[in-house]
Formats: C-alpha cells, structure tokens, sequence
C-alpha cells in the first residue's frame, strides 16, 4: 500500500455536542482496532458526554473534510509541578479508515500545537501509544514527537474492585 496523496482543505474545529456520536463511534473502532476490546456503548457514550458537561476533563477535536468528518482528537489535562504549567494529553486519536494517510492526523496535530501556544500555561502535548503501533508511532516522530524514557503503568478498574 503506498502513501496516497494528502486531503486538501482539512478544516479543524472544537467538537460540539452534534458531533458525540461520531466520537462515539471513532472510540469504539479505536479499541477495536488497536486492542481487539469491544467497549460497552452505553458506557462509552457516557464518558464522552461527561467531556462536553465539564470542560475540566478536556475537549474534542474534530478533523473535517469536504464537510464529512474524517478524525478526532480529544485533549486532556496534567498539571506539572516541576514546569509551572499544564501538558495537554492527547488521546482517542481515530481517523476513518479510508482517510488514513492523507494528513488528518497531522492537521488534527497542528491545531492542538497552535491552541496550546495560544494557551500560554501549557508546557507540552504528550501522548501514549500502543506498543506495537509501529506505523503510528512514525506518525508521531514525523511530527516532531519524540519517543521519552517514561513507561505507564496502571490499575485499571480501582471503581469496581472490592475494598
């Protein structure tokens, strides 16, 4: 498969609330797709509700092109201490299947950068990636991410573990 010619025109836009089923859905392909898991809708449809009820959790990104919605990006937030200042995380990087490789990603990128400069408290843009994501992971060195020496380690359900 070679690198197919880049979408012209990709505008880039802060979600609204029109946008949460296709979030919702983007989510769902997400988890599929990198980690084989099926997300319970209704729960996931809730998490991304609870972004747009309380701004202090982050905000979405939406890539458009042509007016059809091709990616989205949601931010969240980290307070450094050592910095002074706030690192935006980004997660639930999704774009349509047929729109990979031809830069939505990038414009997706691009815009948080901007906002982020625009902020003036926030120290840098993080991200997480699966392991094995080799082809996404060259996505985000060509950017001009670079890999850091921090690995994540979690408890995932603390909510529903007995006490």
């Amino acid at each position: 498969m070679g690198f197919m010619k880049g979408l012209t025109g990709i505008i880039v836009r802060n979600a609204t609330i029109e946008d949460a089923e296709f979030l919702v859905r983007g989510n769902a392909q997400l988890a599929l797709e990198t980690e084989t898991l099926s997300l319970d809708i209704d729960r996931l449809r809730s998490g991304v509700h609870a972004v747009f009820d309380d701004s202090r959790r982050g905000f979405y990104l939406i890539a458009e092109a042509n007016g059809t919605r091709v990616g989205q990006m949601m931010i969240t937030y980290e307070w450094s201490d050592w910095r002074n200042g706030m690192f935006w995380w980004i997660q639930s990087v999704y774009t349509a299947r047929e729109f990979r490789r031809r830069g939505v990603f990038r414009a997706l990128y691009a815009h948080a950068q901007a906002l982020a400069q625009q902020e003036g408290s926030v120290c840098g843009l993080r991200l997480y990636v699966e392991g094995q994501n080799g082809l996404a992971q060259a996505t985000y060195r060509h950017c001009g991410m670079h890999e850091t020496a921090y690995r994540i380690f979690e408890v995932d359900n603390v909510l529903s573990r007995p006490r």
